[in-house]
Parts: structure tokens; C-alpha cells; sequence
């Protein structure tokens, strides 16, 4: 038994370090995208008869009540040739919520705005769905999509669309920003996250000429690039990561632009976080199932972009080997102190805290593009990494399921992420209907493993060994706060 442990503890270690070398070649190209001269042809904005194509923004909502007035009311201040705009309001609600988006199109109609409310009697597809219907009208060469928590700024389409004047380009996607990111813990932390994937990790996939993902809003498609690479599907859980794949397949190219930001909306409370978290990671390990395959006999990909694609896709599967070191690091401080002939084999396995470091670095340099330099960044950088690794721990076995459902094929419904209209830290989301406030056999789970990590701490002390003390700390600190923030979940 001591050596299973041994064993699955060492491979679980191992992946996740591979995985960190991945992540440390992302860094890599990202600081050589710095230094990189961009020459693209570009449509000259002045040149509105000639050159500007037709755009389409879609909107899809369900059930968004507390967020379709602010969305409309900005989209439509939108500074585009408005014989060139339209937007479509595609629109799945089930409650009043229909009514007021009714209301609120038919207001800004009257005001001369290009606006459509295309209503579904079928929620078939989801938001993949909702799109692929409004993409049969849609007289836009090109189709902006926004969520309905998102609020780009007025010259967003100037500063996208001048790009698709090459032919072969697909998709720009552009950075997410969070007009919330101070309200809690736990929006900093989630924006911490963020922050990592829209600087890091797109500029890197992008400049590397790797496969990136559209992230499902606040991006910009070649229509013609949408029918070619099989229309929406809502197949996955992420629809964006799976037309994302099969589009580059196609050999579209795709455009990051990390120096445009598009605000939104983080979610402030756990329940929405959970929803969130679960689509996506469900999301990727469906997208792993349907399309690396397709990758890896792909004779026009060269290796690199093959296993960058094997770490993107599986990247939510790093909970399930998190979960497993988590679990199996107290049996294996006891192993570690009854067993005085593998004290070489402990020794060896600090290689793995190259993995923690090369985390390290990567969100620094991510944190120091946003906030700065200098020793008090550097501190309350420090405390981020701290609590964002310890939620992320706390979040693992419910992000795990996700991920084996994912890779096992079980299907499930789309749910959105509620919004909460939180545009400062004095805004509340007390009253919000859409709130799930039911707890499931994953909270009885968290809570169980939270005592089980404090029995690690205990551990340490009774056997003098604090080689994992940090570790445990962090997992009862993640634990912690997930259970306690899904049982009391105030501000």
C-alpha cells in the first residue's frame, strides 16, 4: 500500500510539473511578443464607404434582469457607421426579464438604433443555440459577441475590426477587464486568475502561432470563418473552445489583443462562482474528448502546438491531480517517517518544487504588468498567490467532478453564471432571484476534507515533520473558506 501511494503521489507530481514547463514556455514567447514589430494590414477607420465591412453584435441573454438595461443602454453607444451595425438580442429568458428586454429594444429602436429581439421557443443548444439561430439573419460580414455582463467601450469596434482586412483571419479576441475585481476575496481571486490567462497564456499560445481560444465573449468572428469550421455546436459545455479548435483546424488564424481591455463583471458570491467553474472545466475535458484527437493527426500542426493543445485542453484536469496530492500528502508524511529507507526517494521529490516556483514566476510578471513593481506590490502579490492557490485547492473536488463527468462523457444542462448588476463595492446581490442557494453532497465532501487537512496539520506537530506544513495550511485555508462561504455566503 506504501508504495501505491509512493507511486500515484510521484506521477501526480510529475504531470503537474510537465505542465508547469508548459506554462514556463507561455512566459517565454510572452516576453519575446514584447519585442515584436506587428505589420498586419489593416482597414483605415476614416475610410467608412469603402473599406469598413458590415458588422453583427449578438447579444445572448437568459434570464438577465439585473444586467440587460446596463448592457443595451452601452451597446448602443457603440461608435460604428451605423448603416454598417446592426445587434441582435438573442434572447432565450423564461422570465419577465423578456418583457423588460422587449421594452428596452423597442425604446432604443425608436431612437434609431439597428436593433433586433429574436426570441426562441426552444432553448435547444444553449448559447451555442441562440447563436447559430441569430447567425441565419445576421447580415454581418463579421459577428461580435458579447455576454450580458459585459460593457466594451465605445471605440471597441475601431480598434478590431481594422484587423480583419486579412483575408485569413478568423477571430480577435480581446482582454477581459473586472469593474468588480475589489468587492470581496473572492473576486480578487478570481480576477487574479483571469489576469494570468488573458496575459500570459493567450499572448503566449498567440505569438507562439499555438491554438488559442475565442473565450466566448468579447471577441470578434469572420462569419465566413463560423460556417466553415462547422457552425456553433452545443455539444460542450464550451462552445467557444470547440469552434476556437475547429476553426484553427481549418487553418484560421486568430489575433489576441492584450492591449484591448473589455470590462465586466466578475461573480461575487460561491454558488455563481461553482456554476461558472464547472462549465468551464466540464467544458474543457468534453472539448479534450471531441477534438485533440483531430489535433494530433493533424499533419499541418509541428509538435509544439500538438502539446501545448494537450496542456490547453486538460488544463482543468490539473484538479483531479491537485485533489489526489492533497489527499494522498498525510499518508505520505507518515510513510515518509516510518520508513527510513526512502528518506533518498523524499529527498529526490524536492525537484517538484520547481513546479510551485515556475507558478511563482509566471503570475509575478503577470501581477507586475497590471499593478506594478516595488516591495508593497510585491507583498500584497504575495498574499494573492497565497489566497488564490488555497481557493483554487478549496474548489478542487468540485471542479474535479466536473472535469471526470467531462472526460466520461456524462451530459448536462447549460447553466449560465447569474449577474448581479455589482458595479462598486457598496452594490449588494442580497434578493438576487437567481441564486442557488440548495448545498449538495460536494459541500459534505468539503467539509469532511477540511477536518482531514487539519488532522494534517495535527500530523506535523505529533511527528515533528513540517515538510508539508505550508501545504496543509493552504488547504485548510481554501477549504476553509469555500465551505464557510457556501454555508454563509455574505460579503
Amino acid at each position: 500500500m506504501d508504495l501505491a501511494i509512493i507511486i500515484i503521489y510521484t506521477l501526480a507530481s510529475a504531470l503537474i510539473l510537465f505542465y508547469s514547463l508548459s506554462q514556463l514556455n507561455l512566459l517565454l514567447l510572452y516576453r519575446r511578443s514584447g519585442k515584436n514589430k506587428e505589420h498586419s494590414p489593416k482597414f483605415d477607420v476614416n475610410n467608412r464607404k469603402d473599406e469598413l465591412p458590415f458588422v453583427t453584435i449578438q447579444l445572448p441573454l437568459y434570464n438577465e434582469k439585473y444586467v440587460v438595461e446596463r448592457l443595451l443602454k452601452n451597446i448602443a453607444k457603440i461608435e460604428y457607421p451605423q448603416d454598417k451595425l446592426e445587434i441582435q438580442v438573442l434572447d432565450d429568458s423564461t422570465d419577465e426579464s423578456v418583457e423588460k428586454t422587449g421594452f428596452l429594444v423597442e425604446e432604443l429602436q425608436q431612437n434609431g438604433v439597428n436593433i433586433k429581439h429574436i426570441l426562441r421557443k426552444k432553448r435547444i443548444g444553449f448559447k451555442a443555440g441562440a447563436l447559430k439561430e441569430g447567425l441565419k439573419t445576421a447580415k454581418g460580414e463579421l459577428i461580435a459577441v458579447f455576454d450580458a455582463d459585459f460593457l466594451p467601450k465605445k471605440d471597441w469596434l475601431q480598434q478590431t475590426v481594422p484587423w480583419f482586412k486579412d483575408p485569413a483571419l478568423g477571430v480577435v479576441q480581446t482582454r477581459w477587464g473586472h469593474i468588480n475585481r475589489d468587492y470581496s476575496l473572492l473576486t480578487k481571486v478570481m480576477a487574479f486568475a483571469l489576469d494570468f490567462h488573458f496575459i500570459i497564456e493567450q499572448t503566449g499560445r498567440n505569438f507562439g502561432k499555438h491554438f488559442m481560444n475565442f473565450n466566448g465573449t468579447a471577441g470578434i468572428w469572420r462569419k465566413k470563418c463560423i460556417i466553415d469550421a462547422g457552425n456553433w455546436a452545443g455539444d460542450t459545455l464550451t462552445e467557444d473552445l470547440d469552434l476556437s479548435y475547429r476553426a484553427q483546424l481549418k487553418n484560421w488564424k486568430f489575433k489576441y489583443l492584450q492591449d484591448v481591455e473589455t470590462p465586466a463583471e466578475l461573480p461575487v458570491i460561491i454558488s455563481a462562482v461553482r456554476s461558472q467553474q464547472f462549465r468551464w472545466n466540464k467544458g474543457a475535458a468534453e472539448n479534450f474528448r471531441k477534438n485533440f484527437s483531430l489535433l494530433l493527426r493533424d499533419r499541418n500542426q509541428n509538435s509544439a502546438t500538438k502539446i501545448h493543445g494537450f496542456f490547453h485542453l486538460l488544463n482543468s484536469s490539473l484538479f483531479i491531480l491537485l485533489l489526489l496530492l492533497a489527499i494522498l500528502s498525510v499518508p505520505v508524511l507518515y510513510i515518509q517517517n516510518s520508513n527510513p529507507q526512502f528518506s533518498w526517494y523524499f529527498k529526490l521529490m524536492g525537484v517538484f518544487v520547481i513546479s510551485a516556483l515556475i507558478f511563482f514566476i509566471c503570475y509575478w510578471v503577470t501581477w507586475k504588468r497590471l499593478n506594478g513593481n516595488g516591495f508593497k506590490s510585491f507583498f500584497r502579490f504575495l498574499w494573492m498567490f497565497f489566497a488564490f492557490f488555497s481557493v483554487a485547492m478549496g474548489l478542487s473536488v468540485h471542479n474535479s467532478i466536473a472535469v471526470l463527468e467531462g472526460h466520461f462523457g456524462k451530459t448536462s444542462d447549460f447553466v449560465r453564471t447569474p449577474k448581479f448588476n455589482i458595479n462598486s463595492i457598496k452594490d449588494s446581490w442580497k434578493g438576487n432571484v437567481y441564486i442557488n442557494k440548495e448545498l449538495s453532497v460536494t459541500n459534505f465532501i468539503e467539509i469532511l476534507l477540511l477536518l482531514y487537512f487539519c488532522f494534517g496539520i495535527y500530523s506535523a506537530v505529533k511527528l515533528d515533520d513540517y515538510g508539508l506544513l505550508i501545504f496543509h495550511i493552504m488547504l485548510v485555508a481554501g477549504f476553509g473558506f469555500v465551505v464557510f462561504s457556501s454555508l454563509n455566503p455574505k460579503r
